[in-house]
């Protein structure tokens, strides 16, 4: 994307500190494959032919990755872009030529996204650019869920919760909201697949969803328990490394136990690896409460949220061979 600075970027470049959201941006002005996924969404963005012409695609898309790095609403987003020269700077804005997108532009942009599922598209094309680099090897598949709260608030146009929302208990507590299922590759910790769904689905439900059935093993915690013996798995040729239940490896006579529970502990270590992506989008992107109604937008929103955060797995590798 060409860009002419003013003499406030030119001050704001000259600057000793670069903060931590200097270092931030510029490494994913490295690693995010901005050519390809222009290239992917620009045949269905609207090309102006009547009325105002739109604000360029990249220069939108840019936007609305800082809305999902930083966990902002549409207008707090842009008050953050007119308050930040960073976030100005990393979207190509100089006030001195042009306005920040208005919030209204921002909601439209997320919706043309989800109306045309065009973030599931987001998300393969990061992914096919990671196979091909080869940081995808989908040779194993870690398996998981993690419980995502939405507001469960009546003060609402609606004066009721969200339909699609529903509550479950995992251990003494109670939720309501929605579940992340997603299949992580065993050898980077690159999500590969994400589903969406009620937080009250059980998590061996969605297991077939979410292996891509080229694995040669999966892994997955005691959650997932006699996943082998359903019908939907009868075909796959892979080696099931479920996690045993606590309460079964108290139980076995000493000598068993002393040999299950290195290999437990050597298992737990493999699935270790798919608490990656849920603590970088819940605690790097702030992510820790469902923002939208329905399942559909809240889903979009995750494939979104899972690609940004497959390039913050792999983003050294990336940057020490840039992306086109």
């Amino acid at each position: 994307m060409d860009r002419q600075g003013s003499f406030s970027q030119a001050e704001y470049a000259g600057k000793k500190k670069q903060t931590r959201r200097d270092k931030f941006l510029a490494e994913m002005e490295q690693v995010v494959p901005w050519a390809r996924l222009v290239e992917r969404l620009r045949p269905l963005y609207p090309k102006g032919e009547r009325g105002r012409k739109p604000i360029g695609l990249e220069r939108m898309l840019r936007i609305y990755f800082l809305q999902h790095w930083y966990g902002l609403a549409d207008e707090a987003l842009e008050d953050a872009l007119y308050d930040s020269q960073a976030l100005r700077g990393f979207a190509g804005i100089d006030l001195a030529v042009a306005t920040v997108p208005d919030a209204t532009t921002v909601l439209n942009f997320r919706h043309w996204l989800e109306q045309r599922n065009l973030t599931k598209v987001l998300f393969d094309e990061v992914g096919a650019m990671l196979e091909e680099r080869g940081l995808l090897m989908r040779q194993g598949t870690i398996v998981d869920a993690t419980i995502i709260a939405a507001p469960p608030s009546t003060k609402n146009k609606q004066k009721s919760r969200d339909p699609e929302m529903h509550q479950t208990r995992k251990g003494n507590q109670w939720y309501f909201g929605m579940k992340a299922h997603i299949g992580v590759d065993v050898a980077s910790g690159v999500v590969h697949t994400v589903v969406g769904t009620a937080a009250n689905e059980a998590d061996i439900n969605q297991m077939a969803a979410v292996l891509h059935g080229r694995e040669e093993a999966v892994f997955a915690d005691a959650g997932y328990t006699g996943a082998h013996k359903r019908p939907e798995h009868a075909d796959r040729d892979v080696s099931w490394n479920i996690a045993i239940k606590r309460s079964i490896i108290k139980a076995l006579p000493k000598g068993l136990r002393d040999w299950a529970e290195p290999v437990e502990r050597a298992l737990s270590q493999v699935r270790a690896w798919v608490e990656h992506p849920f603590h970088i989008i819940k605690n790097l992107f702030r992510h820790k409460k469902l923002r939208y109604r329905g399942l559909a937008k809240n889903t979009a929103q995750l494939h979104t949220l899972f690609a940004l955060a497959n390039l913050v797995i792999v983003k050294k590798t990336l940057r020490a061979s840039p992306v086109a």
